[in-house]
């Protein structure tokens, strides 16, 4: 029997595991040949994109309806440790108990995590990196305190992440107090928000943030943060109880146990085959690896959309290494991005330039089919989830 193990619940994890489960089945290959086992921390898969928005526990599929009907093994354990050279994962499991699981073939599909600050009243940073962080700011806007400030929220961080949750703040916040005044504030260490989206849909993004009267503080950061409020780096004092720092990513620190060479984020460097160079029996997918995408020539971005195929093509070519079959290269679909603003809409862009295709309703109609269909896995069916296995799936084209 070869031993094929994931380590993530997350986008890359799962489709690692329906990949490997589809080659198994083209083959005619049996459990016996091939067993496919996943680990992972928590009982479900996160719909992380969809955290900003209100009601987070909603934003989850159980991994037992996903893995269960493919016959995919599934640890719930935190794993702790992994050993390359003895081809080991160590793991501490729910009951305390500590174990190590052998593989012949493994794919770090862990994720990533936002990178903490160090400065003073850190720990009343709320995040929505994780399920527990996006529940621990909605209870918190469920019972904020009465004092100055009181439905005013800052927002550390103009990037993707940043832009979504401060637009979707200022209805959220309206929502819980429709007769008080509502107040965002996002601030960004930059001159200009959304960076690292370029200049294509900045105009679209101004216009949202001014629609929705998004105050927008530019060339500063975040100082000091304590119980009545925040202080910037231009001295500026902001009263508020709600603070989310949402500035920064690095890849799980699961990568540190991989020998290799890492970029700047903590990601894996790999072959065009997702494979950990120097490492055969390791590939890597989703936001640890840094894969170059040939149609562009460029490494991809940490995001969703490059996981999926990621994680497609990590599990079938893992399977196919175990099965004597030909990998397959990463051709992963031409970039695109679709960026939710609140009220105000969305706006999509396409390629690096981030040219503009859509705007305001029809690009918000177009990130609510993504958010509530293109991105969740097929539960209960298992002819549905292969169907969409595969290292060749395409991400669906914008109407």
């Amino acid at each position: 029997m070869s031993n094929v193990l994931i380590v993530g619940g997350g986008f890359a994890g799962v489709w690692s595991a329906a990949s490997a489960v589809k080659l198994r089945e083209e083959l005619g290959a049996s459990e016996e040949d091939l067993r496919v086992t996943l680990i992972s921390a928590g009982d479900d898969m996160v719909i992380r994109p969809r955290l900003y928005e209100a009601d987070p526990d909603r934003m989850r599929v159980p991994l037992d309806r996903v893995l269960g009907p493919i016959g995919v093994r599934r640890i719930a354990a935190t794993v702790t440790g992994i050993d390359t050279e003895s081809r080991t994962v160590s793991a501490i499991h729910r009951d305390g108990t500590t174990a190590q699981h052998s593989y012949d073939r493994l794919v770090l599909a862990s994720g990533s995590q936002v990178v903490k600050p160090s400065l003073p009243g850190a720990e009343l940073l709320f995040d929505i990196d994780t399920m527990a962080g996006a529940a621990a700011l909605e209870s918190h806007l469920h019972r904020l305190p009465d004092q100055p400030g009181r439905f005013t929220a800052v927002v550390v961080g103009a990037g993707f992440t940043g832009l979504e949750l401060a637009t979707e703040l200022v209805g959220r916040l309206r929502a819980l107090a429709p007769a008080e005044e509502v107040r965002v504030v996002l601030v960004e260490r930059l001159d200009e928000v959304g960076p690292e989206l370029g200049a294509g849909p900045r105009p679209q993004i101004e216009k949202a943030l001014a629609e929705l009267s998004v105050e927008v503080k530019l060339g500063v950061s975040l100082q000091e943060v304590n119980r009545s409020g925040v202080i910037l780096s231009d001295g500026t004092t902001i009263p508020t109880a709600t603070v989310v720092w949402t500035a920064g990513m690095t890849a799980s620190p699961l990568t540190s146990f991989v020998p290799g060479q890492k970029d700047k984020l903590g990601r894996l460097d790999v072959d065009e085959y997702l494979r950990v160079r120097g490492l055969p029996d390791v590939y890597a997918a989703g936001d640890t690896a840094a894969p170059v995408s040939p149609r562009e020539g460029r490494v991809v971005m940490q995001s969703c959309q490059h996981a999926l195929p990621q994680g497609k093509l990590a599990g079938h070519n893992v399977a196919a290494d175990l099965l004597q079959e030909q990998l397959v290269e990463f051709q992963p679909p031409s970039y695109v991005t679709c960026l939710s603003l609140g009220p105000a809409g969305a706006v999509a862009t396409s390629g690096w330039d981030r040219e503009v295709e859509l705007s305001g309703s029809d690009a918000k109609d177009l990130k609510t089919t993504i958010n509530s269909k293109w991105i969740y896995p097929p539960v209960d069916d298992a002819q549905a989830l292969l169907s969409q296995a595969g290292p060749q799936v395409e991400w669906p084209e914008y109407p």
